[in-house]
C-alpha cells in the first residue's frame, strides 16, 4: 500500500493568492508595522538574514488546510533571506515550506474597531505555528475587550504567557518593544518602537532626519556667529 504525504503536495508560492481581499479598516494596521520595518531597516541594514512582512499571508502545515494562511498586521521572521524573488518579483506570500520551515519569530496584531479574534481564535493558531512572541496593540478598543492597550505574550511550553514591564525585552531577537510618543508620516502620537536592552527607544527615520537637520542649522549658526567675532575684531576669516 502506497504511503500518501500530503506535505509531498504542497503548492508553490506562485500558485497560493497573496491576498485573502479583506481590507484593513484601521490605518494604524499598516503605519504601526511599516514604522517598525522602516527602524530594522536602519538598524539592520547591513544584514540579509531577516524579514518583515506587513499584512501578508503566512501559509503553513499546522492548520487542516495549508492553502488557508493566517494574516498579521506585521510579522518578523530571522534566518531567512531578506530579499527572495519569485519570477522578477517579490515574496507575494510567506511560505513556510519555501522558507526552510522557518516560522516569524515575532507577530504583531493592531485591533481595531472590528474585533478579529486577536485574543483568542488568532493567538491559538500562532502558538500553534510556534511563533514565539506575540504582541497585540489596542490603543483604542482595549475597554471593550478588557485587555490592557499593549501586551506581549512569550510562548512557553506551548501556551502564551503575558509579559511584564515595558518595554519587552526579547532576548531571542536581540531587541525591545514598547510605547512612546514620537512623529513618523508626519504625525505626532504614540507608536510603538523598538528599544535597546538598557531601554533606550530606537528613533524613526523622520526623527533621525530631524535630529541632522538642527545639527545642521546648529552648525551654520556657529559659523555665522564666528564669522561676525571675526569681522569686529577687523579679521577677515579667509586670511585665516
Amino acid at each position: 500500500m502506497l504511503n500518501y504525504n500530503p506535505l509531498q503536495n504542497l503548492p508553490s508560492s506562485d500558485e497560493l493568492p497573496d491576498s485573502d481581499d479583506t481590507p484593513v479598516d484601521n490605518e494604524l494596521q499598516n503605519l504601526i508595522p511599516a514604522l517598525l520595518r522602516s527602524i530594522l531597516n536602519w538598524l539592520w541594514g547591513d544584514r540579509l538574514d531577516w524579514f518583515f512582512g506587513i499584512n501578508m499571508g503566512i501559509y503553513h502545515t499546522t492548520g487542516s488546510n495549508p492553502r488557508i494562511p493566517i494574516i498579521p498586521d506585521g510579522f518578523l521572521s530571522l534566518g531567512v533571506e531578506r530579499l527572495r524573488f519569485e519570477g522578477t518579483r517579490l515574496r507575494p506570500s510567506y511560505v513556510t515550506w519555501e522558507e526552510n520551515n522557518i516560522v516569524p519569530i515575532f507577530v504583531l496584531e493592531v485591533v481595531s474597531h472590528t474585533y478579529g479574534e486577536e485574543y483568542d481564535e488568532k493567538m491559538t493558531k500562532y502558538a500553534r505555528l510556534g511563533v514565539l512572541y506575540y504582541c497585540v496593540y489596542n490603543p483604542e478598543f482595549w475597554r471593550r475587550d478588557k485587555h490592557n492597550p499593549f501586551e506581549v505574550y512569550r510562548l512557553v511550553g506551548g501556551v502564551y504567557q503575558l509579559q511584564v514591564g515595558e518595554p519587552v525585552w526579547m532576548p531571542e531577537i536581540g531587541l525591545g518593544i514598547g510605547r512612546a510618543v514620537g512623529s513618523y508620516d508626519r504625525c505626532d502620537r504614540e507608536w510603538l518602537y523598538w528599544y535597546d536592552e538598557q531601554g533606550n527607544r530606537f528613533p524613526s527615520i523622520e526623527e533621525i532626519a530631524a535630529r541632522e537637520r538642527l545639527r545642521a542649522e546648529q552648525e551654520r549658526l556657529r559659523a555665522e556667529r564666528l564669522a561676525e567675532q571675526l569681522r569686529a575684531m577687523g579679521i577677515n576669516r579667509e586670511d585665516l
